[in-house]
C-alpha cells in the first residue's frame, strides 16, 4: 500500500491464477477491488497448440481445471480430507528445536512427460511433539534428480534418514539413493552416508492419510510458511473420484507417519504420538 501513497487516484493491477488464499479472498471482498476473469480458452489464440493440448489433457473436466483454466475460485472440495481454513490455522513461521527429521519420497512409477510427479517432503518432529512440514521439493524429474534432491535435503536439514515408498519399484528406490550418494561422495559433493528406510503401503491412500489429517485437525502438524502446491493437492484430492496419484500427499503421509506415529502406517493418531 505504501507504493500507492502518491497521486490523485493510485491503482495497481495484479494478474494471477486465483488460488483461494487469504490475500485473494480479502482482495475480492474489498469494495475498492475491480475483479475480471479471463479463461485459458479466451487466450488460446496466443498460445501454442501443443501447450493447449497438454493443459486440456491434464485439467479439462476436473475440479482443479476450473481454477487453472476457467479462473474460478474454488471452495473446499467435498470429500477432501483437508480444507483451507484448517491449513491456514496451523501455519507457522518459526518452529522449535527439532528432535527428528526425515525426508520422504513417493517416486513416480514411470519417467516421461506424462508421468506423475515424485513427491518429496521434508518433515520434522519438534521438541513440543508437534510435526512441522519444512519443505515440499516435489516435481516431475528423473530418478537421478529426485535422489539428488532428497540427499541434498537430508544434508541441509540433518535428517535422521530418507524414507522411500517401495511398493512400485521394490529395491529400486534404495538402489538409486545409494548409487547417487556414492557418486556424490566420489565427486566430493557429499561427505556423509545417507540412511534409508523402506516403507510398504498395505492400506489404501485415504486410510493411510486419515490419521495424519486428524493431527492437522488437532493442530499438531504445521506448515512452515505457505506450501502452495502441497496445500492445493490436500484441499482438492478426493480419493473416491481421483484419477491421479496424490504424490505430495503420499510423501507427506509417509514422513508424518515416521515422525508422529512411530512409523506405523495407518496407526492411531493419538496413542502412537511419541512421549517426552
Amino acid at each position: 500500500m505504501f507504493t500507492l501513497r502518491l497521486g490523485h487516484d493510485p491503482r495497481v493491477c495484479a494478474a494471477t491464477t486465483p488460488r483461494p488464499t487469504p490475500l485473494i479472498r480479502r482482495l475480492i471482498k474489498d469494495t475498492s477491488t475491480a475483479l475480471t476473469h479471463g479463461s485459458t480458452y479466451e487466450n488460446s489464440g496466443n498460445l501454442a497448440d501443443a501447450f493447449i493440448g497438454e493443459l486440456m489433457k491434464r485439467y479439462e473436466g476436473t475440479r482443479l481445471g476450473q481454477q487453472e483454466l476457467e479462473a474460478l475460485i474454488l471452495d473446499d472440495t467435498p470429500g477432501a480430507l483437508w480444507n483451507r481454513a484448517m491449513l491456514e490455522a496451523t501455519q507457522v513461521r518459526v518452529f522449535p528445536t527439532l528432535v527428528k527429521v526425515v525426508v520422504a519420497i513417493d517416486p513416480a512409477a514411470t519417467e516421461s512427460e506424462n508421468s506423475d510427479e515424485t513427491g518429496i517432503i521434508v518433515f520434522g518432529l519438534g521438541e513440543d511433539r508437534h510435526g512441522y512440514v519444512l519443505e515440499d521439493l516435489s516435481g516431475r524429474m528423473s530418478p537421478e534428480k529426485w535422489a539428488t534432491r532428497a540427499i541434498e535435503a537430508a544434508v541441509k536439514w540433518k535428517a535422521n534418514y530418507v524414507v522411500g515408498e517401495v511398493n512400485q519399484g521394490g529395491d529400486m528406490v534404495k538402489t538409486i539413493i545409494d548409487q547417487t550418494a556414492r557418486e556424490l561422495r566420489e565427486q566430493k559433493k557429499l561427505k556423509q552416508s545417507i540412511a534409508f528406510k523402506a516403507v510398504h503401503a498395505k492400506t489404501g491412500k485415504r486410510v493411510r492419510a486419515e490419521p495424519i489429517q486428524l493431527l492437522y485437525e488437532q493442530k499438531r502438524i504445521h506448515h512452515v510458511g505457505a506450501l502452495a502446491k502441497l496445500e492445493d493437492q490436500q484441499c482438492t484430492w478426493d480419493a473416491s473420484i481421483a484419477t491421479k496419484s496424490p504424490d505430495r500427499i503420499d510423501a507427506l503421509v509417509y514422513a508424518a507417519t515416521e515422525c508422529c506415529l512411530g512409523g506405523e502406517i495407518g496407526g492411531p493418531a493419538i496413542l502412537s504420538l511419541p512421549r517426552r
